[in-house]
């Protein structure tokens, strides 16, 4: 059984008025962004797909990947993309004390390789608590949440079904959710490229999170 909502209703962001759920955008402005990475079976691809629109996207990446593919992550950030804190090994806030979450983000943050810290951060499966938010705000983080999923990562959904959760729900300053990761691949390949055409013809413009640092 489906456990979440692809477009994010408002009772949910108005509960949560300090997390960041979309922006408020007057030009045709949309904010891709990719959640797990950095991965060599599919970060590369990714950043492929957008050089080819000249696209810039935010990705939230788990620490021990950033370890394991330094040159990765760094070419991200050549790249010009924006990198965010997804926690260093992919921690559920619901099921983690709330110190040891913090420590894991602190973890990633003084990882070797995190030479940019942006201080934005998503919580992985977009759970986390209020006193967990309250410490990582106190940190200086911005907390990213999204208000279009395209559920990639549910191998039960149907790359078509990937593709119009994202082309039906994304308009001016959103924040749509991919992911870089093996489990998502599938519907990512088919549903990116497709993504960045359609919305690229109609005029939009896919830019980076800005960052604390921005």
């Amino acid at each position: 059984m489906k456990l979440y909502f692809t477009k994010t209703p408002k009772i949910v962001k108005w509960i949560y008025p300090k997390r960041i759920w979309s922006f408020n955008e007057s030009e045709n402005t949309i904010f891709l962004s990719f959640d797990d990475g950095p991965i060599p079976e599919v970060t590369p691809w990714v950043l492929e797909q957008l050089r080819i629109y000249n696209a810039k996207a935010t990705f939230f990446c788990i620490g021990d990947n950033v370890q394991k593919h330094p040159t990765i992550f760094e070419t991200i950030i050549a790249e010009g993309h924006t990198i965010g804190n997804h926690t260093f090994n992919h921690l559920n806030g619901w099921k983690t004390k709330a110190n040891k979450y913090l420590e894991n983000c602190i973890l990633y943050e003084n990882s070797e390789f995190i030479t940019q810290n942006s201080k934005l951060f998503r919580p992985p499966f977009g759970k986390l608590t209020s006193k967990q938010s309250d410490l990582l705000q106190k940190k200086g983080y911005k907390i990213i949440m999204w208000d279009v999923l395209s559920a990639d990562f549910d191998t039960s959904v149907s790359e078509e079904k990937c593709l119009q959760n994202v082309l039906k729900n994304t308009k001016k300053g959103s924040i749509v959710v991919f992911h870089d990761s093996l489990k998502a691949k599938t519907n990512l390949y088919f549903t990116l490229p497709k993504v960045l055409a359609y919305f690229t013809k109609k005029g939009f413009e896919f830019k980076c999170i800005p960052s604390l640092n921005q």
